[in-house]
């Protein structure tokens, strides 16, 4: 129910969003054209202003297109959310997952291969929910929790009170009540611990070249067919004023 609200919520700003820039183009479009009005350019002319009109819907379509392919490939490949909605997740580099729902201060960390169903994470050994800070250190990952993290729902200012080192070759997981207890076990492993807010290493996991691939191919075709357009125009200005008899025609023709 969520992602269908966050769906319809854009797909009706988008919309509005066509229609403004369809009434703009349009009018832009007449304007620059107006002395090209009448004459051979005329029928020339009417589609330059036909497709100004039409290509801010094309444009919506086209990022439709493109929002679904790229979801498709996210969700199904990649294994990370599509970029809308009401939970974000994905991968961490050594084979576990971490998940956000509805807020994006705690989440959980957990081991995707052992869970029982994929419609809800379960806490377990190698799962841990109420995550405020992570670090992931090699196949270690470090962390900070909210054990009371259903109370404390929403209220981003409240801090870890317990702490967590898992190793996820093995699932096993350590407890501490104090991050001097747990800087302690890291430094007896080698690790420097810096751990960060969860919402950081979500970041910096799930963004790839994908989405900077997907970026590209929603903005330059769009890009490239208002270049073209305003080409066509320059052309249909340069046309008409070639057409337009000179000062020596005018005179010759009184």
């Amino acid at each position: 129910m969520g992602l269908a609200f966050v769906l319809f919520f854009w797909g009706c700003a988008g919309l509005i969003l066509a229609i403004a820039g369809s009434l703009l183009s349009s009018r832009v479009a007449t304007s620059l054209t107006h002395c090209v009005r009448g004459g051979p350019l005329e029928l020339l002319r009417k589609r330059a202003i036909r497709i100004a009109t039409l290509l801010p819907f094309a444009c919506l379509a086209w990022a439709g297109m493109v929002f679904i392919f790229q979801g498709f490939i996210n969700a199904d490949l990649l294994h990370r959310d599509i970029g809308l909605g009401d939970s974000w997740h994905c991968p961490l580099p050594n084979g576990y997952s971490l998940l956000m729902i509805d807020v994006t201060d705690e989440g959980t960390v957990y081991n995707p291969k052992t869970q029982t169903t994929m419609d809800a994470v379960v806490d377990q050994q190698d799962a841990i929910s109420g995550v405020k800070e992570l670090q992931v250190a090699g196949h270690y990952l470090l962390g900070g929790f909210d054990s009371r993290y259903t109370e404390h729902f929403g209220d981003e200012s409240s801090p870890p009170d317990g702490y967590f080192l898992l190793d996820t070759q093995t699932g096993k997981r350590s407890d501490f009540t104090s991050q001097n207890e747990l800087k302690r076990e890291a430094s007896d492993l080698g690790i420097r611990m810096t751990m960060e807010p969860i919402y950081k290493i979500y970041s910096r996991y799930r963004f790839t070249w994908f989405d900077i691939v997907t970026l590209c191919v929603l903005l330059l075709p769009p890009l490239l067919a208002y270049v073209v357009l305003a080409r066509w125009i320059v052309v249909l200005r340069n046309k008409r004023s070639a057409s337009e008899p000179s000062g020596g025609d005018l005179a010759h023709v009184q």
